[in-house]
């Protein structure tokens, strides 16, 4: 009878597993399509704003809007990429008294959770790493659109559009004498839209 108890026992939580590692592997794993991506950004001088993008980025997308549970972001940009179409703004920016390149290449966003708010819109609740930094952070998104390849065969795509907002200060950029003062505002005004393909 014992052994019949236990034998049922492992079939139980055999079945459980079973049906776990199959809702986890129901969520669809996107490929970002970086020619049709942007991650672009705007931050105050004085009075003006000064935009900016970032020209490399890469990440790992599991994301099923019915499977939030299981769904995984990961998200990474190249920090040496800035691009505010002025060199010596530039060579600044990468510096020690900005992103800090040379010591901390990567600006880096691992997801740890979402939820939904309403129709096509979102949240990603997540650890954002800029300069050996790491703060939770909550980013909006929206899904734009998501249809059948027209010009792929057996590809689903799927359109996100992130916009959320960064205090600069809370990873120490800029930070010196110079950058409290007005010159350079402390909020970040961060817009990232992307285009992910899946295999059916």
């Amino acid at each position: 009878m014992e052994n019949k108890i236990k034998s049922f026992g492992f079939l139980v939580l055999f079945s459980l597993g079973t049906f776990s590692n199959s809702n986890a592997q129901e969520v669809k794993q996107w490929t970002l399509d970086k020619d049709h991506t942007s991650v672009s950004f705007g931050i105050k001088h004085f009075f003006s704003t000064v935009n900016g993008t970032f020209n490399d980025y890469q990440g790992d997308f599991w994301f099923d809007p019915n499977n939030l549970k299981d769904s995984k972001f990961t998200f990474s940009i190249p920090a040496s990429s800035i691009d505010t179409n002025n060199k010596k703004r530039d060579t600044h920016l990468r510096s020690e008294d900005f992103f800090y390149v040379e010591k901390h290449p990567d600006i880096t966003f691992v997801s740890t959770g979402f939820e939904k708010k309403s129709g096509a819109n979102y949240v990603v609740h997540g650890d954002l790493t800029i300069r050996g930094i790491t703060r939770k952070v909550t980013v909006p998104f929206e899904i734009t659109g998501e249809m059948d390849h027209p010009m792929k065969e057996d590809t689903r795509l799927m359109g996100l559009s992130f916009n959320t907002n960064l205090d600069r200060t809370d990873y120490k950029m800029g930070v010196g004498d110079w950058a409290s003062t007005l010159v350079v505002g402390d909020n970040v005004d961060v817009s990232i839209n992307m285009e992910l393909n899946s295999k059916k």
